[in-house]
């Protein structure tokens, strides 16, 4: 492979601190994106998706793009696929930790349920590429730019969905609306705001990164498939700034930016097997990776439309009871790792 392989004291040192720097880092990318929020105005859902979702997603492209440049296609692709689908159970973990509603009730949100659609899309435009025929130019897939394409798109018609809504959640008792926190508007210059922002997302960047050189060192000194490694390791471990940026918001109030954060850093985590594929130079990366990504692929559809349904359908749960589509999407991850491990 392009890379050297670490020995296996390095890799687990190097997996495990990597892993805990990630973790909380990611507490503090979501008090300041809530912060963003309400001092930009542009909203929980928006910002959520879009700047804590790609910042928290950053470990993870890194890790799908240096496992692809090092020769790893099954574990860049798995680790993308891997990493939506760890993310959505993350967000039936943060449901739990919400204990005055169904999640899915509270959260309800025009921009939330239209990135949710539009993740199922970018899904199936990744199925296309994987189960069509061969393809490439210049060693490229012709579905990657088109992925990258619709993503734009699609986050701009959501940024318009919150300017002109033509469709509103019906509000009850235990609906949660975006509204700026007054404490937030007054500490601190947006200009430093931003600046904390980014760094912390530099330092989860340079993390996910010494998380991939040790999972790709890990699946070649014990033989467990790049798959398995990707999926069940490399995904999880750089996807935790999901889980504790969703749990975080939640406890803060900010249920739409722990909802729009998951559901928009799953569709920008589509992308990682754009990118993945332009840094893969052997052709095109969805037909030189594993037979399980497919299969991992499918199942991350069938997560996000649960979840979507969820959103829409709105069930009524009392105080400290889990809703029963994220009781589906825990039930659908641990089975499919079960699944996968099992392959191992």
């Amino acid at each position: 492979m392009g890379s050297q392989v670490w020995p296996l004291g390095l890799s687990l040192a190097v997996f495990g601190l990597a892993t805990l720097v990630i973790a909380v880092v990611g507490v503090r990318l979501a008090s300041l994106a809530d912060r963003l929020a309400d001092r930009t105005g542009l909203g929980e859902a928006f910002v959520g998706a879009v700047f804590l979702g790609a910042s928290t997603s950053l470990p993870g492209i890194i890790a799908s793009v240096t496992a692809a440049a090092n020769g790893y296609p099954s574990l860049a692709m798995s680790n993308a696929l891997g990493g939506i689908a760890v993310q959505t159970a993350f967000l039936a973990v943060a449901d739990l930790a919400y204990r005055r509603a169904n999640l899915e009730h509270a959260a309800a949100s025009l921009p939330n349920m239209m990135w949710g659609i539009l993740l199922v899309i970018l899904l199936g435009g990744l199925l296309v590429a994987v189960l069509g025929p061969e393809a490439s130019i210049l060693g490229v897939h012709p579905v990657s730019p088109v992925l990258l394409v619709a993503y734009g798109y699609g986050a701009h018609l959501v940024a318009e969905s919150r300017e002109e809504p033509m469709w509103h959640p019906r509000q009850t008792a235990a609906t949660r609306t975006d509204q700026p926190n007054a404490e937030n508007l007054e500490r601190g210059s947006l200009v430093g705001l931003w600046a904390a922002f980014l760094a912390a997302a530099l330092v989860v960047s340079v993390a996910g990164w010494g998380v991939t050189r040790a999972g790709e060192s890990l699946s070649e000194l014990t033989g467990i498939s790049q798959s398995v490694v990707g999926a069940l390791m490399v995904a999880v471990a750089t996807s935790l700034p999901e889980l504790v940026t969703s749990v975080a918001a939640v406890r803060r109030g900010a249920l739409t930016l722990a909802v729009g954060g998951v559901l928009g850093g799953n569709a920008f985590d589509t992308l990682f097997a754009a990118v993945a594929d332009m840094a893969y130079r052997e052709g095109s990366i969805y037909h030189a990776m594993g037979p399980r990504e497919p299969a991992l692929a499918a199942l991350t559809v069938l997560m996000a439309g649960v979840l979507v349904l969820g959103l829409l359908r709105r069930e009524r749960q009392g105080p400290g009871r889990i809703g029963f589509e994220s009781v589906v999407v825990l039930s659908l991850y641990l089975l499919g790792a079960l699944i996968l491990g099992a392959g191992a």
